[in-house]
C-alpha cells in the first residue's frame, strides 16, 4: 500500500479528503517556472488552466512539473506525480490508474467534468513517456 493509499483509509469521510487534498497534497506541488506554462504544456481536456511538464532523466525515469489556477486540481496533480515521478516509460504506461483512483476512492467522488480533466492529465503523461 503507498503512503497515499494509507492517507486515504485513515481519513473517515470525503469532507476530510477533499480537506486533505486541498490544503496539504497541494501545498506539496512545488512552484513552477513561469516560462514552462506554455502551450506545449497545456492540458487540454481541464476545466481548468493546466500545465505538465515532463523530464526524462538520464536514466530513463521520469519527474514532473506542473501547475493549475484550481487548488484542487493542484492536489490531484499532486497524486499523479507521487504516482509517476521516478518511473520509467514501461512503468508509467503499466500503471493502472483506474484501480489506484478507485482504491482511494476519486472516481466515485469527483464530478465528472474534474475525473475527465483528471484523466486527461494522464493520459498527456502516458502519451508523452517515451
Amino acid at each position: 500500500m503507498s503512503n497515499l493509499e494509507d492517507d486515504f483509509a485513515f481519513l473517515d469521510d470525503w469532507e476530510e479528503k477533499y480537506d486533505y487534498i486541498i490544503n496539504t497534497l497541494a501545498a506539496k506541488v512545488p512552484p513552477m517556472d513561469e516560462q514552462d506554462k506554455t502551450e506545449e504544456n497545456i492540458v487540454e481536456g481541464c476545466m481548468s488552466q493546466v500545465w505538465l511538464k515532463m523530464i526524462k532523466k538520464d536514466d530513463g525515469t521520469y519527474t514532473f512539473s506542473a501547475d493549475s489556477d484550481s487548488i484542487i486540481v493542484k492536489g490531484l496533480i499532486y497524486i499523479l506525480m507521487d504516482m509517476f515521478s521516478g518511473k520509467t516509460a514501461s512503468d508509467i504506461k503499466n500503471t493502472d490508474v483506474t484501480a489506484f483512483f478507485d482504491k482511494i476512492g476519486i472516481n466515485a467522488h469527483l464530478t465528472l467534468k474534474r475525473r475527465n480533466g483528471l484523466y486527461a492529465m494522464v493520459e498527456k503523461i502516458k502519451r508523452n513517456a517515451v
